[in-house]
């Protein structure tokens, strides 16, 4: 049977959904221009696990579970979930707390920065900028033979279910009010739409982007090697959908100064969107590219994200994240330290192809 989410009206009509069912989260009481992002809910995420102790950044984010278990469920009815794994797992762990370190410099993932921009948030240009920049700089890697090497299938093996099968434990633990895991945690816990509204809003989102591999990081790298734009289509859906809603709705507010979980500090937006940036494209897929492939059974996406997790917690605990008020005090330093760690990376993992 024909993937229709496969095909161009289909990743169309995937970037219509996924923008539109952002904006009503975040109209529902998701953080402004934050109707999704990845980076941001692990972030509050491994706060409720006690990866760090921010206060208000602490909430077990829905989403992030329902689009798991939502990628989980189609690639099974359709025969696509294989467990599979190997392929330089430790580099890909770095690779994520990396990843994250400067979605947080930055303030927001890929996902984030087009919906900032869909809500007037102008700083959100330099963060594609720098996004632009990461990817292409990577794209020249894969052009020259960068690989982390090939999964392997691991048939007989529990590995491939081991992420879902966590997320589906924390929903639980969540819906039980186990301790700050629950969604009444009072003063400490971080702005969000309900639970449920969110969770089916993420299961929409995760059976989406599996059929129709909507990646925001896909999207350039694809246009930069071979000039594909089919991804891209889906991306600009998603912006001008979100931008169209958010008009509608009262919700968008242009300007550089006073906008939601941003700072102009420009510099650093650039860089930290441009390290994130690299960091995804090395490793294959944007932060819910990655979520989506842990859910049909990757192993390495699934290191990925828990490499995030822990570069959460070493942010917020080391003073690497940004705020309103501009950059933290060695966010520019980690930036860098990370930056260099790729470029090595990808140096040391590009192998020469035969002309």
């Amino acid at each position: 049977m024909k993937n229709f989410f496969a095909s161009r009206p289909g990743i169309i009509a995937s970037g219509l959904i996924i923008g539109a069912i952002a904006v009503v989260l975040q109209k529902l009481g998701n953080p402004g221009n934050m109707g999704f992002c990845m980076a941001c809910f692990e972030r509050d995420t491994a706060g409720a696990l006690g990866l760090h102790s921010v206060g208000k950044l602490q909430y077990v984010r829905p989403e992030i579970i329902g689009i798991i278990i939502g990628s989980m469920l189609v690639s099974l009815t359709h025969g696509e979930f294989r467990s599979r794994g190997g392929s330089s797992s430790v580099v890909r762990f770095f690779l994520g707390m990396f990843a994250m370190i400067g979605a947080l410099v930055f303030l927001g993932c890929p996902w984030r920065a087009f919906l900032r921009l869909a809500g007037g948030d102008w700083n959100a240009v330099l963060g594609i900028v720098g996004l632009v920049i990461g990817v292409g700089v990577g794209a020249q890697f894969l052009k020259r033979g960068f690989s982390l090497g090939r999964a392997r299938p691991t048939e007989g093996s529990a590995s491939g279910w081991m992420l879902p099968v966590a997320a589906a434990a924390l929903l639980a633990l969540a819906v039980a009010g186990f301790s700050k895991l629950g969604p009444d945690v009072g003063d400490k816990m971080a702005p969000h739409a309900p639970l449920w509204i969110s969770l089916v809003g993420g299961l929409i989102v995760g059976g989406l982007a599996q059929r129709s591999r909507f990646c925001t990081m896909g999207a350039l790298r694809d246009l930069f090697i071979v000039r594909d734009m089919h991804l891209l289509l889906g991306i600009v859906a998603f912006t001008v959908t979100a931008f169209v809603l958010n008009l509608v709705l009262g919700q968008f507010h242009a300007g550089f100064v006073g906008q939601p979980a941003a700072h102009n500090q420009h510099i650093w937006n650039v860089l930290g969107m441009a390290l994130s940036g690299l960091c995804f494209v090395l490793a294959g897929g944007c932060p819910g590219r990655q979520l989506i492939l842990a859910g049909e059974g990757d192993n390495d996406s699934a290191v990925f994200v828990l490499g995030m997790f822990a570069g959460a917690g070493v942010a917020h605990n080391f003073g690497l994240t940004s705020s309103g008020k501009g950059v933290g005090v060695f966010g520019p330093t980690a930036t860098i330290i990370g930056i260099i760690f790729c470029l090595v990376v990808a140096m040391v993992m590009t192998k020469r192809r035969p002309a």
